[in-house]
C-alpha cells in the first residue's frame, strides 16, 4: 500500500487555485521555498510534470489539469467526511464559496445571504459576482447560480430555483431618435447592444402569435459581457437590448426602458443552483439551497 498516496495534494490544489506560489505559501502558513519542495516531491512520486513554472508565469500542463480535478474533488471530500464525523449538531459552518451574475446578485440573492448569515454565524461567504460561468469544481467553489435559457449537459448537480421572462427593451429617447420597431425582423435596421457571453450574441430567437419560431441576426452596435452595462447602455439610448427581466424590472417600472415585441414570445430565463454531483452535501451547501429554494420558489 502506498502511504504517501495524498502527501501533497493540498499543497499543489492551493498553488494552483492562488496561481502563486508565494501566495499559496502564504495563506498555507509555509515559506515559498517549503511549498514549491512539496509540490517538486509530489512530481517526483508521480512521475509526472503537473505544473510549467517560469520566473512570471504558472501553467497546468496537461496531466496536470486531470490530476488537479480530482485533488480538488478528494479534499472536499475529506472535508465533509471530517465534518459529519466531528460535528454533532450538523450545523451549517466553515466558508461558503458561490458564484452568480451580479444583477442577480444584487436584487435576488443578497437577502437570502443575509438571511443565511443572521441564521448560522459560523458560516463565512465568499461570494464572486461575475457573468461568466466559472469552473465549480476546478476553481473550487461550493456551488453557482445560472441564468440560461438552456443549460449545459455536465455532470453537476441542478436545480431550478426560479424563472423569468427574456425582454426586448429600448429607451424613450432611443425610440424619439430612431423610431420604435413593431416587428423584430426590424431589428436589422436599429442599433443593439448584445451579450457577449451567448454563443450567437447578435442571433436573438423570437415565436410569432402562431407559435411559429424564428431568429433575426441583429444589428450589433455593442458586444459587452456584463448584463447591467447593457442595461445601462440601453437606458442611454445607445441601442435596443434584450434581457432576463431581472435586469430590467427598475427600469423599466421608473420609465427609463420600454418593452418592445410583447406578442412576441421569447424563452424564458431558468436560473439554476448547480453544484459538484456528491452523495453527501455539506450542511452548509444543504441549508443554503434550502433557504434559496424557499425564498424563489418558481
Amino acid at each position: 500500500m502506498n502511504y504517501n498516496l495524498f502527501e501533497g495534494i493540498q499543497v499543489f490544489a492551493k498553488v494552483v487555485q492562488c496561481n502563486s506560489f508565494a501566495e499559496a505559501a502564504q495563506q498555507l502558513g509555509h515559506s515559498p521555498s517549503h511549498v514549491s519542495k512539496v509540490v517538486n516531491r509530489l512530481e517526483a512520486r508521480l512521475g509526472m510534470r503537473l505544473l510549467n513554472r517560469t520566473t512570471r508565469t504558472l501553467a497546468l500542463t496537461p496531466d496536470g489539469e486531470i490530476y488537479f480535478q480530482h485533488c480538488v474533488q478528494l479534499i472536499s471530500d475529506a472535508e465533509q467526511t471530517l465534518q459529519l464525523l466531528t460535528h454533532q449538531d450538523n450545523k451549517p459552518k466553515g466558508v461558503l464559496k458561490i458564484s452568480c451574475p451580479v444583477a442577480f446578485s444584487l436584487d435576488y440573492l443578497r437577502p437570502a445571504v443575509t438571511e443565511y448569515l443572521k441564521k448560522y454565524p459560523n458560516v463565512t461567504i465568499e461570494w464572486d459576482l461575475n457573468d461568466r460561468a466559472v469552473d465549480v469544481v476546478g476553481d473550487g467553489y461550493d456551488l453557482a447560480i445560472r441564468a440560461t435559457t438552456k443549460l449545459e449537459e455536465s455532470t453537476l448537480i441542478c436545480k431550478r430555483i426560479y424563472q423569468c421572462r427574456t425582454l426586448v427593451v429600448a429607451s424613450p429617447d432611443y425610440i424619439a431618435q430612431y423610431g420604435k420597431p413593431y416587428h423584430p425582423r426590424e431589428l436589422t435596421k436599429h442599433h443593439c447592444v448584445c451579450y457577449s457571453n451567448l454563443k450567437t450574441p447578435d442571433r436573438w430567437e423570437f415565436t410569432d402569435q402562431v407559435g411559429k419560431s424564428f431568429t433575426v441576426d441583429v444589428r450589433k452596435r455593442v458586444n459587452c459581457n456584463h448584463g447591467k452595462m447593457q442595461a445601462a447602455m440601453a437606458i442611454d439610448g445607445v441601442g435596443i437590448t434584450r434581457l432576463p427581466e431581472f435586469y430590467l424590472v427598475d427600469a423599466i417600472k421608473n420609465g427609463q426602458l420600454e418593452v418592445l415585441f410583447e406578442s412576441y414570445l421569447q424563452k424564458p430565463v431558468d436560473v439554476y443552483v448547480v453544484y459538484p454531483s456528491r452523495k453527501h452535501l455539506s450542511p452548509k451547501v444543504r441549508y443554503f439551497i434550502d433557504l434559496l429554494s424557499e425564498q424563489l420558489a418558481v
